[in-house]
């Protein structure tokens, strides 16, 4: 199989922070077969290579001088189904919110809580994404891959990704070794309803039995209140991760901060609304350039129009020091820097 290499790509639709990056070659990849052809294709020999789904977690700060492969496989069905859970896997280069209203349209709940996340599903199993008392680690079977040395096929179980949160061995061990080809998630008959967040349990009011489709509406009602349209202002989403602390460092914290936001983790420690802290800091609404901190949601950095991804990292930079000076606690950067 040979595939088409182009060249001088434009990366501008393939990132949503909309910086028009170029990369010196590009491919777009529709198959397993695809993926694994590129281990024998002399032409992209030796060259440095970036995989590619909707770029909704990425930051472009430069052209990249290599291969981008651009991931585009397709597909959704039900691989099995027995009296606990349905099986259900997805192409990689489908689109996630897209699937999980697939899902829902066939009586397969589960991952609503996860709506209106961008990106494809290729791309969830890396991030182990999450959002409203859900993470993507809960319902996931397993993926399947290709080795880009070796063109060698290759299943991994949840076990072998080492789900973390949001983290995976893919962003670790893993990073660029591997195409994400399919994605299996198990999806368990007995639903159970997760509206543990305040966003979304008064989003529900009023609702005498909330089903899966209402906390599908409700989580994607929240999020286009707080979130801006990274199709009409370039974003990726949560910029910085909520960080975990000891129990010592949050007491100590909550009582110079009384107000201070937090989420007690099941292994003793506390997660902090990253947001919360950078909005103390007085950053919301304000920017760098062409980028700025959102005005309703402090973790999300946006291009205004203009911006480039060094001045991202520059605003991320004068954020992450501010919230390091007044509370001591260390923010981490949650997308890809490329």
């Amino acid at each position: 199989m040979s595939l088409q290499l182009l060249t001088d790509f434009s990366l501008f639709g393939y990132n949503t922070f909309g910086f028009d990056a170029r990369a010196r070659y590009a491919m777009h990849i529709g198959s397993a077969d695809a993926a694994a052809s590129l281990a024998t294709d002399a032409r992209i020999a030796g060259l440095p290579h970036f995989v590619f789904g909707g770029g909704s977690n990425l930051v472009l700060t430069r052209d990249f001088d290599g291969v981008a492969l651009i991931v585009g496989i397709a597909g959704r069905r039900v691989v099995a189904e027995d009296r606990d859970a349905w099986l259900v896997e997805a192409g990689a280069g489908e689109n996630w919110h897209e699937f999980v209203a697939w899902t829902l349209a066939n009586g397969m709940p589960g991952l609503e809580n996860l709506a209106l996340i961008p990106g494809t599903v290729g791309a969830t199993p890396i991030q182990n994404i999450g959002a409203y008392g859900l993470e993507m680690g809960e319902r996931f079977e397993r993926l399947h891959a290709v080795e880009l040395a070796t063109g060698a096929r290759v299943v991994f179980d949840r076990e072998a990704c080492a789900f973390g949160y949001r983290d995976s061995f893919f962003k670790r061990d893993g990073r660029g070794r591997f195409i994400i080809t399919s994605v299996v998630f198990r999806l368990p008959k007995a639903w159970t309803l997760r509206a543990d967040y305040a966003d979304v349990a008064r989003a529900l009011e009023g609702a005498a039995s909330p089903n899966a489709q209402a906390i599908f509406d409700a989580v994607v009602a929240v999020r286009r209140a707080k979130l801006p349209d990274w199709k009409v202002l370039g974003n990726a989403g949560s910029f910085f991760k909520n960080p975990v602390v000891s129990v010592q460092t949050f007491d100590a914290l909550k009582a110079r901060e009384p107000g201070i936001v937090s989420y007690p983790q099941a292994d003793g420690q506390v997660k902090l609304a990253a947001g919360w802290l950078i909005d103390r800091c007085g950053w919301r609404g304000r920017g760098i350039g062409g980028t700025a901190v959102h005005d309703r949601q402090a973790l999300v950095l946006m291009n205004r129009g203009g911006a480039t991804g060094e001045q991202v990292l520059e605003l991320a930079e004068a954020v992450r020091r501010d919230v390091r000076e007044r509370f001591g606690v260390e923010l981490e950067i949650e997308p890809v820097c490329l």
